[in-house]
């Protein structure tokens, strides 16, 4: 079961404390509290776990503070949709809005090598009007030998030239609880000049320690990458560990499977659960076109694999693509065969709005369908 409060009502709300005294005698009940801030209102919702069956919705209803009752119906608690829930599928990081009915590229380096390249990267995304981007900087690899990222040692000039050139959101993939508070020192260390949306990537899908650290924190929100070997279950359940430690600003992200069914791309594109996400969860759901393919392989009609299956994602619903992009390829130290060159962002961009073009008219298409036909 899930109150949800009154806008604005938060723990220092003499409501809410009064509810709350109520709850905790309820016996074999738990309760958790989740906190959202959205854009312009600070949203409270509680969760309670346990004998919720017996509870009556009007008594608890009836309490000062309390907008609405929410019953549990679907296995993920805290990101399901729920039976009568019209709760907002959004939530706004650092003035960028994340949500199921929106779009954002975060186009990057896959792992940053210098500076360098790192600034003609923010440059160029500053040229052309955007806002976030990824930048690896903790990697693991499959082999112990390949290079792991520069860590730490990197980050205080990646935010300092985020902030330089208005970069409000910078992905970046975490390994270990550890890296969390790198994190917060290098941006503290530089003022604070921009923010960071935590990665979870396919191999730490299942490190249930790791998602329990992450979700405990609630500064960042968090990308979580299916897992390559798992099924689609399995990693939405991955996510509402996330959402259970208190974090539910969660995104969820499709980077293909593991198996040479896929072949010749890296793994087999599962961008068509974009709408099943969206149907059975509350997150925004990211695709990762990138790591799908694999190459930059081009077919007769002159686009490139990794924007077909781009377009295939985002006018099936996506709302973030995490896509890779290397000022020189060749010397890149991770996964460069498959980033895409800096003269290819504008070209990719109108392609990418194209086909999220296509997706609202489609939209717009079902809309006056259903209204017509009931």
């Amino acid at each position: 079961m899930i109150i949800i409060l009154s806008p604005n009502v938060s723990k220092k709300n003499a409501e809410f404390k009064q509810l709350m005294d109520y709850l905790e005698k309820l016996p074999n009940i738990q309760t958790r509290v989740h906190e959202i801030q959205g854009a312009q209102q600070h949203l409270t919702e509680i969760y309670l776990l346990g004998e919720t069956a017996k509870l009556s919705k009007e008594d608890i209803e009836e309490f000062a503070g309390v907008e609405k009752i929410v019953r549990i119906s679907q296995e993920y608690r805290v990101l399901g949709r729920h039976e009568d829930d019209d709760r907002a599928s959004s939530f706004t990081y650092n003035g960028v809005r994340f949500g199921q009915d929106n779009l954002n590229v975060f186009a990057g380096l896959c792992a940053v090598d210098n500076a360098k390249n790192v600034e003609q990267m923010l440059k160029i995304l500053k040229e052309n009007n955007q806002q976030c981007t990824r930048m690896g900087a903790y990697k693991p690899r499959t082999n112990p030998y390949s290079f792991q990222g520069h860590g730490k040692s990197c980050l205080p000039y990646v935010f300092e030239l985020a902030g330089k050139y208005d970069i409000k959101v910078v992905a970046m993939e975490i390994t270990h609880e550890n890296h969390i508070k790198e994190i917060t020192e290098a941006l503290a260390q530089t003022g604070n000049p921009t923010g960071v949306m935590l990665q979870i990537g396919t191999r730490n899908t299942q490190n249930f320690e790791l998602l329990k650290s992450a979700g405990k924190q609630d500064r960042f929100p968090v990308l979580l990458k299916r897992g390559f070997g798992i099924t689609l279950e399995e990693s939405l359940n991955a996510a509402e560990y996330l959402a259970s430690e208190g974090n539910s600003n969660v995104i969820f992200a499709l980077r293909g499977m593991k198996t040479n069914m896929g072949d010749p791309h890296r793994n087999i594109v599962d961008f068509a659960h974009v709408p099943v996400v969206k149907r059975l969860t509350r997150m925004p759901v990211c695709i990762d076109p990138s790591h799908s393919v694999g190459s930059r392989a081009q077919t007769p009609d002159g686009l490139l694999d990794v924007m077909h299956v781009t377009a295939q994602g985002v006018i099936a619903g996506a709302n973030m693509v995490l896509v890779d992009f290397h000022p020189n390829p060749k010397e890149a130290l991770v996964d460069g065969p498959q980033a895409l060159l800096m003269k290819e962002l504008p070209y990719f961009l109108e392609d990418v709005q194209i086909a999220h073009d296509a997706y609202k008219k489609r939209v717009q298409l079902a809309t006056a369908f259903h209204a017509k036909n009931g």
